[in-house]
């Protein structure tokens, strides 16, 4: 149905992974799908929003359905609701006409979308009453019912900076590293980056660094939980020093490891290494 959370379950999916196609008309479900498993392994799971914007090409949908599973293709569909004050509220936040509208109200556009779509809800494989819920809790039962979490539900990339090149614009939190001694002012080491064992050696046996290292994984576990219950993806978390090429790239190696899990992937990004 218009306004049941078609677009936060397309996101949901693309987040994953999934190559997500709007406002597909039916008959070209076959061609997306040969389309898709000729790319060589790049696409390999697809999904199409298919709904009433494509007016008289929606009525092919069943027949469309059927090709798929004549052609060996099995297709899920999942099909969205809500109770009819939910979608007029929805609607009017947002003061946008249903697309079945025309020149009446927005119930008559609701109630004859209900009715084309009578059968094919009767069929559908998974069913979703979206009316309770918000962004966030959709989200979610998109997530446990396609099982779209076989992978990360978050993804957090470590960048390493210097603060004389300014602060990344987009970290969510930022560490200042030159608590630190600075490897700069050591010959042996000045030509090195943290990326080097002797760098991240000499960074991590300095005090208070493994005891940083250990309090910020402490602060962002219920952080990154609240994160991933509000449906939040992708958090960047900038660790900086002077130049950004001893003190905070050695902490960004050996933070993001530790921030890793079952449910969070972690990148590692050095913005500023070789800059100087």
């Amino acid at each position: 149905m218009s306004g049941a959370g078609r677009t936060t379950a397309a996101n949901v999916l693309e987040d994953h992974g999934w190559y997500v196609v709007d406002n597909l008309p039916p008959q070209m479900l076959l061609p997306m799908i040969q389309l898709a498993s000729r790319s060589r392994g790049a696409v390999t799971r697809l999904a199409a929003v298919v709904d009433v914007r494509a007016r008289n090409f929606f009525d092919e949908f069943h027949s469309a359905l059927e090709t798929l599973r004549a052609k060996g293709w099995h297709a899920t569909v999942v099909f969205m609701e809500a109770t009819d004050e939910a979608l007029v509220r929805r609607f009017e936040s947002v003061r946008r006409p249903h697309p079945l509208q025309g020149d009446g109200r927005m119930l008559d556009g609701i109630l004859r979308e209900r009715e084309m779509l009578g059968d094919l809800r009767s069929e559908a494989d998974v069913l979703i009453d979206t009316s309770g819920l918000n962004v966030h809790q959709l989200a979610a039962k998109v997530d446990e019912i396609l099982g779209t979490s076989a992978g990360p539900r978050l993804r957090i990339a470590v960048m390493s900076f210097g603060f004389k090149y300014g602060i990344p614009l987009d970290a969510d939190l930022v560490f200042d590293m030159r608590f630190l001694p600075n490897p700069f002012w050591i010959p042996e080491l000045r030509p090195f980056t943290g990326q080097d064992q002797a760098v991240s050696d000499f960074v991590l046996a300095q005090e208070g660094a493994l005891d940083f290292l250990e309090r910020v994984v402490s602060l962002c576990e219920p952080m990154l939980a609240g994160y991933q219950r509000e449906g939040r993806r992708y958090v960047t978390i900038a660790v900086g020093c002077t130049g950004g090429k001893h003190r905070s790239v050695a902490m960004a190696e050996a933070l993001a490891p530790r921030l890793a899990g079952p449910d969070v992937g972690t990148i590692v990004v050095h913005r500023d290494l070789g800059r100087e």
